[in-house]
């Protein structure tokens, strides 16, 4: 039996599992593991400083937009087993355009992560969410990050806003498939 889901029919952000990692959508449960993921100087290198416990909370608010849930979008955490390492977000910019993104915790650098988890997302985007095109920046001296990119398939689309900037098609995804 084939199911189908219903042309504006409400999606809802599902867990996505990969080899290492469990991507489910972020929570109200999560605020601690998120505070002090940006509370570490280390990981907010490249970002504006995390703010008060104030901002924390409003970022994280941001974070459940119910529109972004219903087209199948918005923030996952990632846990490695049951280990809170990071965050995923996917979230529309656009009709068929996202943002991608990520923040991981220092002990989950290097080991990549953050390309797993992502193409996670990358699959659910262009496939059950059907965007057509996928963008993401990050500041020009983060080469971990423009390599996440690179690693994805990105093509450099120059600098936006001051940041390195990228951009995947469904075409281009589809192709590496």
């Amino acid at each position: 039996m084939s199911h189908r889901r219903r042309r504006n029919a409400p999606l809802g952000r599902p867990t996505l599992v990969t080899e290492r990692l469990t991507l489910r959508p972020l929570t109200w449960d999560d605020l601690a593991d998120v505070e002090a993921l940006d509370a570490d100087p280390e990981v907010t290198r490249f970002l504006e400083p995390a703010g008060t416990a104030h901002q924390v909370h409003d970022r994280m608010l941001a974070r459940f937009d119910p529109g972004n849930d219903a087209m199948g979008l918005g923030y996952w955490a990632g846990l490695e087993g049951h280990r809170f390492v990071g965050w995923w977000l996917l979230t529309p910019a656009a009709p068929g355009l996202a943002e991608i993104g990520w923040r991981l915790h220092v002990r989950a650098w290097g080991r990549g992560l953050a390309t797993e988890g992502a193409r996670a997302l990358l699959d659910h985007g262009f496939g059950a969410a059907g965007l057509e095109r996928v963008v993401a920046d990050t500041a020009v001296d983060n080469l971990p990050s423009r390599g996440v990119m690179r690693r994805l398939g990105m093509r450099p689309t120059g600098l936006r806003d001051g940041a390195w900037a990228g951009e995947l098609t469904r075409a281009e995804w589809l192709a590496t498939r």
